[in-house]
């Protein structure tokens, strides 16, 4: 399988696929390491995770450039990714083991109630491209931790870092039949739903995540979802310091070239600040620099999809003959390699593509609306369900619309950030269940009930 440079279109390195045969011979290992790797203390099991986190700090310049090569984010992006992963392997060694500890729940004379949190067994994480180690580490550090072994398929466009996750897992004394990872396409995805895994995980789109989970659905097993979204942002009136909400919204909207599940995709803006945040917007988007992911101050890099240039191009088609107005770029930029311009639309509306669904890339339409009551209607106007962000000085009416909301996760004077000690989850067709924060340490776990009675067998009658 050749790895593609998005921002060259050359091929960088060729590496093995994956057959079903050979997928079948890892899941085997995994199967056969279990009973080992769940009864190994959980002391030694994160002492081995957080080996891992240094071995990704001793090597942090070389996998931040094999990831640059492979989705084309700028350089000091992919450092970033990295350092945040670090942030979250060490939440996840300093919180588990209080969370998956044994709970006495009551004691009453001789019975004692306890829960005990058992590993699913061998699970199956199909993960994402455009944050590969930050989404990676959600689902198998705390899969490990709590004493699962896990198949771990990366992204086909992150097909290195795939295989760098699996060589720092080994080179870390994470033994080779606790974790696996296979390289492919859909047919090795294809290859670990004809598993008999004991729990699936997938990150990414909501087409793929409805077809995994109608398809494990027959296997009675648990399979949890992180998906897309179409994430709403909202500046109210009550704004005194435009120019700095233009900056944080076009931030979110912009990082990693809008190739995050949580990027602002469409933004509502009060009629009585409208202009004035759209010309500071434009400003701000007008500065970010497009270009290689290793140029000096680059902000824009190639999208890692080069299919995903069309799809662009198609809502801006739709939306411009529907009424809406290019402010700034709207094309494919006259370069070799998957670049796009920083896009910006104004007048915009639901019946556009643009505004309903999800765009994955660097553009974003801004709407005016003449009321708090309208924006809370058009944010919740859509499928999905993963965050909403409003912008606003007034605490009360930031509560008001983040009560509204049907979304995981909302944010209040700020957008685009995921903390690991809050749950990250979806609604609707953003996904089923959580990960990160103590909840996404038991989701890997599955609860067992004791009923424990000290008492001599003379009184054992009910």
């Amino acid at each position: 399988m050749d790895i593609i440079n998005p921002a060259t279109e050359e091929v960088i390195d060729n590496v093995q696929e994956d057959d079903v045969r050979s997928v079948e011979k890892k899941y085997e290992k995994l199967k056969g390491g279990l009973n080992s790797w769940r009864n190994t203390p959980i002391s030694d099991r994160i002492a081995l995770i957080d080996k891992f986190k240094e071995c990704i700090k001793e090597e942090m310049s070389e996998l931040a450039d094999v990831l640059s090569q492979e989705t084309g984010k700028p350089l000091a992006q992919a450092i970033g990714e990295l350092k945040g992963t670090c942030n979250r392997i060490k939440f996840f060694v300093n919180n588990s083991e209080q969370w998956l500890a044994p709970e006495d729940i009551t004691t009453e004379g001789n019975m004692t109630e306890r829960i005990v949190y058992e590993p699913f067994g061998v699970i199956g994480n199909i993960s994402a491209w455009n944050f590969p180690y930050a989404v990676g580490v959600n689902v198998f550090i705390p899969a490990l931790i709590a004493g699962n072994t896990v198949l771990f398929k990366a992204s086909e466009f992150t097909a290195l870092t795939g295989l760098a996750i699996e060589r720092l897992m080994h080179k870390a004394g994470v033994p080779e039949d606790a974790f696996q990872a296979v390289t492919g396409a859909r047919e090795v995805g294809e290859a670990m739903l004809n598993l008999p895994l004991d729990g699936y995980f997938f990150t990414g789109s909501h087409a793929t995540g409805k077809y995994i989970y109608e398809t494990v659905a027959k296997k009675m097993v648990p399979c949890l979802l992180e998906l897309g979204g179409k994430d709403p942002l909202y500046v109210s009136a009550n704004n005194s310091d435009i120019k700095s909400v233009a900056a944080a919204a076009a931030d979110g909207a912009f990082y990693n070239n809008g190739q995050s599940c949580c990027a602002v995709e469409r933004i509502y803006v009060h009629e009585n600040v409208y202009d004035e945040f759209v010309d500071n917007f434009k400003v701000v988007v007008s500065n970010y620099q497009l270009g290689g992911p290793k140029d000096e101050g680059v902000t824009i890099g190639p999208l890692t999809r080069g299919s995903q240039v069309g799809f662009l191009e198609n809502q801006i088609s739709d939306a411009e003959s529907k009424g809406a107005e290019i402010v700034l770029g709207g094309h494919a930029a006259d370069r070799k390699g998957y670049f796009f311009e920083p896009t910006v639309l104004t007048n915009v509306n639901h019946t556009m593509s643009l505004m309903k669904d999800e765009s994955f890339g660097p553009i974003i339409g801004i709407q005016k609306v003449s009321s708090d009551e309208e924006a809370v209607g058009l944010m919740k106007d859509t499928s999905y369900g993963l965050t909403s962000s409003v912008f606003t000085e007034d605490e009360k009416q930031a509560h008001e619309i983040m009560d509204a909301m049907n979304s995981g996760t909302v944010y209040w004077n700020c957008c685009d950030r995921v903390s690991p000690n809050l749950p990250w989850s979806g609604r609707k067709h953003s996904g089923i269940g959580a990960t990160l924060s103590h909840l996404g340490i038991r989701a890997f776990v599955q609860p067992k009930a004791y009923h424990l009675n000290s008492a001599e067998k003379k009184n054992l009658a009910h």
